[in-house]
């Protein structure tokens, strides 16, 4: 199980990394549940590097608030690769910042379906390079529970801060 002092030390790892490169993150997530943002603000002064993000469980709220296109939700679904770096942009046009993260997933127990089983997590990174926006995206099969897949997933949106 990833411990509590675990996502601490990551959290403040990405904010040195930010602080240290005059960047700031933004966050947009569904089965995290804003956990990702709880641990970034559990480090002190997290304020000068963390803008905020958006909790975005439903898709309507993923469209309003995010700009998750109707039909990529249609097609794709919500745990999709199309899915997550429509999210990563969206926060980042929205929400202002240098980067973003993305992460929308099925934490389970239950929700799991033929090719996406549950502990299917897709995550996505949007960043501003220049006058340019690049993005990426990962997708991970997670073990475990659902309070494991989900601090899983808090790692794996962190480090992949941390490799832009």
């Amino acid at each position: 199980m990833v411990s509590d002092e675990e996502l601490y030390k990551l959290a403040a790892k990405v904010g040195r990394v930010l602080l240290a490169s005059g960047r700031r993150l933004v966050t947009a997530e569904s089965c995290t549940g804003g956990w990702v943002g709880k641990a970034l603000t559990d480090v002190p002064g997290s304020s000068a590097w963390f803008l905020g993000g958006v909790v975005s469980y439903d898709n309507a709220l993923k469209q309003a608030l995010l700009g998750v296109g109707q039909e990529t939700l249609a097609i794709h679904g919500a745990v999709s690769d199309a899915t997550a770096r429509e999210m990563a942009m969206g926060a980042l046009e929205r929400l202002g910042g240098d980067v973003a993260l993305a992460v929308s997933g099925i934490a389970g127990p239950d929700g799991g379906q033929p090719g996406k089983p549950v502990g299917t997590v897709w995550f996505g990174w949007a960043w501003r390079h220049g006058q340019g926006v690049h993005h990426r995206t990962r997708l991970k099969i997670i073990e475990g529970d659902r309070e494991e897949v989900r601090r899983r997933s808090v790692i794996t949106a962190l480090n992949g801060v941390l490799e832009i």
